[in-house]
């Protein structure tokens, strides 16, 4: 297997509640490293940017909104396959569609409220790592 970095982001709906530690144990707990890692407010401007490929789908403002409305953590995941690895363990982005022990099934408020972000492809990852972070703050 390769050896992957991924993105991941701990969304507003989580940091309010303290989840934080539990949603990190449970990328630690799969195999994947943190070697990035940043609490941080993002912009109106920061999330319309970040989001931009949703821009034309119905609830973008709605997610930009949301993804405002408090903090978030940036964080990259590295492991074997960590994109898809992360994915799984994040759950289907319905959490009612989420499968038992996975971060959305036991965590998500809503299907917008879904607690975590992953990048979708390697490609995406590497974009998206780059938003949020420069090589020199990727810890190995």
């Amino acid at each position: 297997m390769a050896v992957e970095n991924t993105l991941s982001i701990i969304k507003p709906d989580a940091t309010k509640r303290n989840l934080t530690g539990l949603i990190n144990a449970k990328f630690e707990n799969a195999g994947l490293k943190i070697i990035a890692q940043k609490r941080m407010q993002l912009s109106k401007s920061m999330a319309e940017k970040f989001y931009e490929i949703h821009k034309n789908r119905p609830f973008y403002n709605n997610l930009v909104d949301f993804m405002i409305s408090g903090p978030i953590i940036a964080q990259v995941l590295r492991g074997d396959n960590a994109v898809n690895l992360n994915r799984t363990i994040m759950g289907a982005t319905n959490p009612q569609e989420a499968e038992e022990g996975t971060i959305r099934k036991e965590f998500a408020e809503s299907i917008e409220a879904n607690s975590v972000h992953g990048s979708d492809s390697l490609e995406n990852a590497h974009v998206e790592i780059a938003f949020f972070f420069s090589d020199i703050e990727l810890i190995y």
